[in-house]
């Protein structure tokens, strides 16, 4: 049984590959996190409005789309953000979100959302 270091915490994945969003959820599955999951640019823009999203794991190229808007009304609103992907995308566009490329080795996503997600009090504490 995996630790449940995500517990109570919603995460919003967004990737349009089924094969990666499948991995994802099973990366995820044994962290106690609440998972909303979508393929479509658009309706994780909608997503990103509702309260209580904790953090949120991005594909970069959703269809012909880049998710940058996306990037821009997560930092908007105070959202952390992990951009898993296969493109190269320069840290001035990320706003501030952390690039994993794609693909990560097990663990590296989980270990990235707990990282967001740690206060920073115990950051500041090592």
């Amino acid at each position: 049984m995996q630790h449940q270091a995500l517990l109570g915490y919603s995460l919003l994945i967004v990737e349009d590959e089924p094969l990666l969003l499948m991995d994802l959820e099973s990366e995820f599955a044994g962290t106690g996190a609440n998972l909303t999951v979508t393929s479509m640019l658009h309706h994780a823009m909608i997503l990103a409005e509702h309260d209580g999203i904790s953090a949120a794991i991005l594909d970069h190229a959703i269809g012909r789309e880049s998710s940058s808007c996306l990037y821009d009304r997560l930092f908007e609103r105070g959202i952390p953000f992990v951009i898993y992907t296969g493109f190269d995308v320069p840290e001035k566009d990320r706003k501030g979100g952390v690039l994993i490329p794609k693909p990560a080795r097990p663990g590296a996503l989980v270990a990235a959302v707990e990282d967001l997600l740690r206060p920073a009090t115990e950051v500041e504490s090592r």
